[in-house]
């Protein structure tokens, strides 16, 4: 009888499996000429040389993706303008109160996920999840209560007319035409795994969350 727990065989591991999706926005970020690589110390930064960090999938939230992660910051990159890929975190002071193009960034991903019927998959999973949940149908009207969210009417007019100006500008270079091909292929893929998840179970013990996919 063969005796595979004494086989002196090692197999040889040639290749990586990879999330499709992560593959997708990798690819994507590279064709902008970004380097995406994982840094415990963070969630998110660039150094304005084409690095992106991101924090490792083990530090992250269940429902954070290197899709949505890639996707926002490229939404951060178009909204501060296409010379901020040459600024460290595209020109944001962290260290101070929220800048305004926060949400102008978050109603661009609105605005750029929904022609892919993709808002909730690729949603963003910071603490500026529950203004962008605000955000209505159409992507460049205001939320009805800016002041829940630590601005005011005219801040968010200032908010909406950029979101919609950004909008614009992604359609063109560089992004015009790497950042639809992304989305349709993620859309391509959630439109393959929906079928299944009628019959879907987590083979997680007691983990009781949904697929994303569901969203």
């Amino acid at each position: 009888m063969y005796d595979v727990w004494n086989n002196p065989y090692e197999r040889p591991v040639r290749s990586r499996y990879f999330d499709p999706t992560a593959i997708v926005w990798l690819a994507t970020a590279r064709r902008l000429g970004l380097r995406v690589r994982r840094n415990p110390a963070i969630f998110s930064a660039t150094d304005g040389s084409g690095l992106l960090e991101l924090g490792p999938p083990e530090a992250l939230d269940a429902d954070d993706s290197t899709a949505q992660m890639i996707f926002h910051e490229i939404c951060h990159w178009v909204v501060n303008g296409v010379d901020a890929c040459r600024e460290r975190d595209w020109g944001f002071a962290l260290d101070s109160e929220l800048d305004w193009r926060e949400h102008a960034c978050l109603r661009l991903q609105a605005a750029l996920a929904d022609a892919c019927g993709l808002r909730q998959v690729l949603a963003p999973t910071s603490q500026f999840r529950e203004y962008y949940d605000a955000i209505p149908v159409e992507p460049f009207q205001p939320v009805v209560n800016p002041e829940q969210f630590g601005s005011d009417p005219e801040r968010e007019a200032r908010v909406c007319a950029r979101a919609r100006g950004a909008f614009a500008e992604a359609h063109g270079a560089p992004w015009g035409v790497v950042v639809p091909a992304a989305l349709s292929a993620t859309a391509q893929l959630r439109d393959i795994v929906v079928p299944f998840l009628s019959d879907y179970a987590t083979d997680l013990e007691d983990d009781r969350l949904p697929s994303l996919w569901s969203r």
